[in-house]
């Protein structure tokens, strides 16, 4: 698993969106056992925190010290750092495993392999993530251009699974069909900055140019933003639900 985050957990934290409500009201409501859930690739803790309403008890990993040491603390969330490939946990012991925004950058055969050894029988997995966001046509066009053609070169090859929707990820489980869910935040332009310097294609091109791309469309991003403080900003929700079968 690559670990791109590290260097700005904290920035993470206070920038990237969330995850919706009612994302875990229909975890909650498929879960038959709600005793112990791990989350993989947890970042700053931001699922583990939703999850913790609902589970008794919720392990989070990940490889990134300096994300575990940012995350949310509850009292029933055990943070560790761990390969998600790779993890000290016993057998049979998850009712439910989650990823969110991270199943990527992992080693599927590896990743998948594990979930099966630590998985109860007919134990969830539920990955999730969000695509590009949409705002009104001027920023569409705005952040679209800069995704593709500043920014283009420098994401990893693994981004091309958020781009398709998660929906080219290998999944060797039985599909469990969801509905959709929407994530809807409202933000100043201060915070959407935040969020694109979060990038990690724009970590990649910073560290090979030393200068920020963000600069290069910081006037054209004003002058589409408006005299608005804040605008409503749609992140798409990506999801693949799974039936884990031990047999």
């Amino acid at each position: 698993m690559k670990d791109n985050f590290s260097y700005q957990s904290a920035n993470y934290a206070k920038y990237r969106p969330s995850y919706p409500d009612a994302l875990f009201k229909y975890i909650d409501s498929i879960a038959s056992v709600k005793e112990k859930a791990w989350d993989c690739g947890t970042g700053n803790g931001q699922v583990a925190e939703k999850l913790s309403a609902v589970f008794e008890h919720v392990f989070a990993s990940d490889i990134s010290f300096s994300q575990i040491e940012n995350g949310v603390k509850k009292s029933n969330i055990h943070y560790s750092v761990q390969a998600a490939e790779q993890s000290f946990f016993p057998d049979d012991y998850f009712d439910l495993i989650t990823v969110a925004q991270a199943i990527h950058w992992f080693d599927f055969e590896k990743f998948y392999r594990e979930v099966k050894r630590v998985s109860k029988n007919n134990g969830l997995i539920v990955i999730t993530g969000y695509g590009l966001c949409k705002i009104d046509l001027a920023m569409d066009s705005l952040i679209k251009n800069f995704y593709n053609n500043i920014i283009g070169n420098y994401w990893d090859k693994e981004r091309k699974y958020i781009d398709e929707d998660y929906r080219t990820i290998p999944f060797p489980f039985e599909e469990v069909e969801a509905p959709a869910f929407h994530n809807v935040y409202e933000w100043t332009l201060e915070h959407f900055i935040g969020y694109l310097n979060t990038w990690s294609a724009v970590k990649h091109y910073r560290t090979k140019n030393n200068a920020n791309p963000v600069e290069l469309i910081i006037e054209k991003l004003k002058e589409c933003w408006g005299e608005k403080e804040k605008r409503i900003i749609h992140f798409p929700l990506l999801l693949r639900i799974g039936k884990i079968s031990k047999s």
